[in-house]
Protein backbone atom coordinates (compact mmCIF):
# COMPACT_ATOMS: atom_id res chain seq x y z
CA UNK A 1 0.00 0.00 0.00
CA UNK A 2 1.07 3.20 -1.05
CA UNK A 3 0.68 6.90 -0.56
CA UNK A 4 1.06 9.63 -2.63
CA UNK A 5 1.63 12.83 -1.43
CA UNK A 6 1.42 16.10 -3.18
CA UNK A 7 -0.67 17.06 -6.65
CA UNK A 8 -2.11 13.98 -8.07
CA UNK A 9 -1.51 13.77 -11.89
CA UNK A 10 -5.52 14.03 -12.81
CA UNK A 11 -5.96 17.67 -11.00
CA UNK A 12 -8.21 16.58 -8.52
CA UNK A 13 -6.94 18.61 -5.44
CA UNK A 14 -6.81 21.65 -7.30
CA UNK A 15 -7.72 24.61 -4.82
CA UNK A 16 -11.31 25.82 -4.76
CA UNK A 17 -11.73 29.58 -5.71
CA UNK A 18 -15.37 30.38 -5.08
CA UNK A 19 -17.01 30.76 -1.70
CA UNK A 20 -20.31 28.82 -0.88
CA UNK A 21 -22.66 31.53 -0.23
CA UNK A 22 -25.76 29.46 0.43
CA UNK A 23 -25.39 29.16 3.91
CA UNK A 24 -25.06 33.43 4.37
CA UNK A 25 -28.09 34.15 2.14
CA UNK A 26 -29.95 31.37 5.11
CA UNK A 27 -28.83 33.25 7.58
CA UNK A 28 -29.75 36.72 6.25
CA UNK A 29 -33.00 35.62 5.40
CA UNK A 30 -34.12 33.69 8.86
CA UNK A 31 -32.59 37.71 10.42
CA UNK A 32 -34.90 39.62 8.06
CA UNK A 33 -37.97 37.16 8.84
CA UNK A 34 -37.02 37.84 12.50
CA UNK A 35 -36.94 41.95 12.38
CA UNK A 36 -40.05 42.01 10.56
CA UNK A 37 -41.83 40.06 12.85
CA UNK A 38 -40.66 41.71 15.86
CA UNK A 39 -40.54 45.23 14.59
CA UNK A 40 -43.97 45.99 14.97
CA UNK A 41 -44.85 44.61 18.09
CA UNK A 42 -42.17 46.45 19.72
CA UNK A 43 -43.55 50.19 18.08
CA UNK A 44 -47.01 49.42 18.75
CA UNK A 45 -47.23 47.80 21.95
CA UNK A 46 -49.02 50.79 24.01
CA UNK A 47 -52.04 51.81 22.28
CA UNK A 48 -52.17 55.18 22.36
CA UNK A 49 -54.11 58.58 20.51
CA UNK A 50 -51.33 60.81 19.05
CA UNK A 51 -52.70 64.89 18.97
CA UNK A 52 -53.28 65.65 15.56
CA UNK A 53 -51.78 69.40 14.42
CA UNK A 54 -55.32 71.48 13.64
CA UNK A 55 -55.12 75.61 13.34
CA UNK A 56 -57.97 76.88 15.34
CA UNK A 57 -59.40 79.92 14.95
CA UNK A 58 -59.77 81.43 19.02
CA UNK A 59 -62.37 84.28 20.15
CA UNK A 60 -60.54 86.39 22.28
CA UNK A 61 -63.38 87.27 24.55
CA UNK A 62 -62.83 90.38 26.82
CA UNK A 63 -63.06 88.64 30.23
CA UNK A 64 -60.35 85.90 29.29
CA UNK A 65 -56.40 86.74 31.08
CA UNK A 66 -53.45 87.45 29.06
CA UNK A 67 -50.38 86.80 30.28
CA UNK A 68 -47.10 87.28 27.81
CA UNK A 69 -43.41 85.71 28.18
CA UNK A 70 -40.73 87.70 26.63
CA UNK A 71 -37.59 86.26 25.19
CA UNK A 72 -35.98 87.01 28.60
CA UNK A 73 -38.72 85.18 30.54
CA UNK A 74 -40.01 88.06 31.86
CA UNK A 75 -43.51 87.79 32.55
CA UNK A 76 -46.32 90.08 31.70
CA UNK A 77 -50.21 90.18 32.69
CA UNK A 78 -51.45 92.08 29.85
CA UNK A 79 -48.85 95.05 29.79
CA UNK A 80 -47.69 95.44 33.20
CA UNK A 81 -44.42 93.52 34.12
CA UNK A 82 -44.62 91.31 37.03
CA UNK A 83 -42.03 90.45 39.25
CA UNK A 84 -42.64 87.48 41.16
CA UNK A 85 -44.61 84.35 41.18
CA UNK A 86 -46.29 84.78 44.36
CA UNK A 87 -47.44 88.51 43.15
CA UNK A 88 -49.17 86.31 40.16
CA UNK A 89 -50.32 83.73 42.28
CA UNK A 90 -52.55 85.98 44.12
CA UNK A 91 -53.60 87.74 40.78
CA UNK A 92 -54.43 84.70 39.62
CA UNK A 93 -56.52 83.55 42.72
CA UNK A 94 -58.79 86.59 42.38
CA UNK A 95 -59.56 85.27 38.84
CA UNK A 96 -59.80 82.20 39.75
CA UNK A 97 -62.88 83.31 42.47
CA UNK A 98 -65.15 84.31 39.63
CA UNK A 99 -67.94 82.27 37.99
CA UNK A 100 -67.53 81.45 34.86
CA UNK A 101 -63.78 81.44 35.25
CA UNK A 102 -62.39 83.08 32.42
CA UNK A 103 -59.85 81.29 30.65
CA UNK A 104 -55.72 82.09 31.37
CA UNK A 105 -53.91 82.70 27.72
CA UNK A 106 -50.16 82.23 27.58
CA UNK A 107 -48.20 84.00 25.00
CA UNK A 108 -45.13 82.68 25.10
CA UNK A 109 -41.94 84.24 23.06
CA UNK A 110 -40.66 81.52 20.78
CA UNK A 111 -37.10 82.02 21.83
CA UNK A 112 -38.53 82.02 25.73
CA UNK A 113 -36.79 79.58 27.94
CA UNK A 114 -39.40 77.13 29.49
CA UNK A 115 -38.68 78.30 32.75
CA UNK A 116 -40.57 81.20 31.98
CA UNK A 117 -43.60 79.40 30.20
CA UNK A 118 -43.13 77.02 34.06
CA UNK A 119 -43.55 79.66 36.46
CA UNK A 120 -46.94 80.92 34.44
CA UNK A 121 -48.20 77.25 34.13
CA UNK A 122 -47.04 76.79 38.02
CA UNK A 123 -49.04 79.77 39.01
CA UNK A 124 -52.12 78.71 37.39
CA UNK A 125 -52.17 75.40 39.05
CA UNK A 126 -51.46 77.21 42.25
CA UNK A 127 -53.74 79.34 42.12
CA UNK A 128 -56.75 76.62 40.92
CA UNK A 129 -57.01 78.08 37.35
CA UNK A 130 -58.52 75.71 35.20
CA UNK A 131 -58.60 76.44 31.58
CA UNK A 132 -55.44 77.54 29.99
CA UNK A 133 -54.60 78.17 26.34
CA UNK A 134 -51.39 78.82 24.74
CA UNK A 135 -51.72 81.18 21.87
CA UNK A 136 -49.19 80.59 18.78
CA UNK A 137 -48.89 81.67 14.99
CA UNK A 138 -50.76 79.88 12.41
CA UNK A 139 -47.77 78.33 10.09
CA UNK A 140 -46.71 80.12 6.74
CA UNK A 141 -47.59 79.15 3.48
CA UNK A 142 -45.96 78.04 0.68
Amino acid sequence: MSMQVGPSADGEDAVMSAINTTPLVDVMLVLLIIFLITIPVVTTSIPVVLPKERVEVRETKPENIIISVDKDSKVFWYDSRIDSVDTLVEKLKKVAAQKPQPEVQVRGDMAARYEGVGKVLLACQRAGIVKVAFITEPPALN
